[in-house]
């Protein structure tokens, strides 16, 4: 893998991404509702910089992201424009230790994980520095109840502006928008107590469990967010692509990375005095790959687990999609394995994709997340009924395979934009593959280059 810097690329944003920005710019609290893969974190970063760098209008900016987001997406986001290179973004994250020395690193940004919310707060206490906050999954602040949310409320009266970002706000219906639309207006849109707000516009269950929406509720509660909330769905912006390509970089852990960087250089190193085939390229990179996802086959196909780092990525983001079903290419068994435990518990219908009936029942909508090898489900299945996410959990060289499994949804007779979903290891053989893919090149002549380039570093 070449160890150059990419160039940063010019912003030219969509018309859409236009009014959202200028809306940012405008409003001091704003509920962004946009799909997964329309930009929500450019658009963002577009406004801190305008309103620091250009209008002078706030100083720190605090985002509170999913842990794996936090890790790595807001920084890579910012490296990829021209525009925003003079922001700097500072995790917040590891130790309580780390994290101090993070606060107190100069900066533009401080990115933390939502769990640490409540012992930010308790840090700062009346100190709050943050005058700008942003919202990053604006729906896992949904439970009125938890201490996430109840620590925001403390201290939102000392924040000057707010975003919240979501793809999906009410995924279970409009009782989960109360806590949502209180942390953009302190309760002024939507009554100032959850009790209030369910009196006003539910009912209770014929059987006295659960609320049901009062007729009309919903049209009076879209119309009294409608001024502080923007709503856009992928499939309603026809200057977007077909198929929308959303990179999830994975940062591997310490512990893993060292791990990764040991076993990755002793295979190398085996074949310093051998010419690299083609063939004894795809049996080393593949091993990599398999590291890269979080476990390995060693010599008696026993699988040896690693990390866990991939699969709490993919966990973050199958939460963000908030009940949209997805298909999910897997690369190996011991893939196929860790994904069934990490959702074990989800409560989300599961299923591999074996026969005719999975694929009728898929299209039926009834499954969340379809499991698939990409060689087996790469030719003549027609499941644009079922879904718009695909999901890339371990990556291949073949294009042609990679096509033609995102050719499962994306095809004709679906009615929305396909989203692409890549979860990307920094640092890791699957840079290497995305950007084999991403460049359309042939797979052995990208194969070979990439893992000289491996050979050439580690030596």
């Amino acid at each position: 893998m070449s160890t150059a810097v990419k160039p940063r690329s010019a912003f030219v944003p969509h018309d859409y991404q236009k009014y959202c920005i200028n809306r940012l710019l405008v409003d001091e609290a704003t509920g962004l509702f946009l799909d997964l893969g329309l930009g929500k974190t450019v658009i963002t970063l577009t406004v801190v910089n305008d309103l620091k760098y250009n209008r002078f209008a706030i100083r720190r900016t605090l985002v509170i992201a999913p842990k794996k987001v936090a890790e790595a997406t807001w920084t890579n986001e910012a490296d990829k424009w021209e525009h925003l290179k003079h922001l700097r973004i500072i995790p917040v994250l590891g130790s309580a230790q780390k994290r101090i020395r993070a606060l107190n690193t100069p900066g533009d940004i401080w990115v933390i994980n939502r769990d640490n919310v409540a012992w930010l707060v308790e840090h700062y206490r009346n100190a709050w520095p943050f005058d700008m906050v942003i919202l990053d999954e604006l729906s896992s602040f949904k439970n009125h109840q938890a201490k996430r949310f109840k620590a925001l409320t403390w201290i939102r009266p000392h924040v000057k502006r707010i975003v919240g970002l979501t793809g999906t706000p009410a995924p279970n219906g409009l009782l989960d928008l109360w806590a949502q639309v209180f942390l953009l207006d302190q309760g002024e849109r939507l009554e100032k107590r959850v009790t209030h707000y369910r009196e006003k516009y539910f009912q209770h269950n014929y059987n006295g469990f659960g609320y049901t929406a009062k007729p009309g509720a919903d049209d009076v509660i879209h119309r009294k967010i409608g001024d502080i909330c923007i709503s856009m769905k992928a499939e309603d912006y026809l200057e977007l692509p077909d198929c929308i390509m959303n990179v999830i970089p994975v940062v591997l852990d310490t512990k893993a990375m060292d791990q990764y960087k040991r076993m990755e250089r002793d295979l190398l190193l085996e074949i310093e005095d051998t010419e690299i085939t083609a063939t004894s390229a795809a049996v080393l990179t593949g091993k990599l790959l398999q590291m890269c996802n979080g476990a390995v086959y060693d010599e008696e196909r026993r699988v040896m687990e690693m990390h866990d780092c991939k699969i709490e990525a993919f966990t973050e983001l199958i939460e963000q999609l908030n009940g949209k079903s997805a298909l999910v290419f897997y690369s190996y068994q011991h893939d196929l394995a860790r994904i069934h435990k990490a959702l074990a518990k989800s409560g989300l219908r599961i299923r591999e994709l074996k026969t005719p009936q999975d694929q009728l029942d898929w299209n039926n909508g009834q499954v969340d997340i379809l499991l698939a090898h990409p060689a087996s489900a790469a030719y003549g299945l027609n499941l644009q009924d079922g879904g718009n996410h695909v999901v890339w959990f371990g990556l291949n060289w073949s294009l042609e395979l990679y096509q033609q499994a995102n050719g499962r949804l994306h095809r004709q007779g679906q009615k929305q934009k396909v989203i692409l979903h890549h979860l990307v290891v920094q640092g890791g053989v699957d840079e290497d593959v995305m950007a084999a893919l991403e460049d359309k090149a042939t797979t052995q002549d990208r194969l070979l280059n990439a893992l000289k380039a491996r050979v050439e570093r580690v030596r």
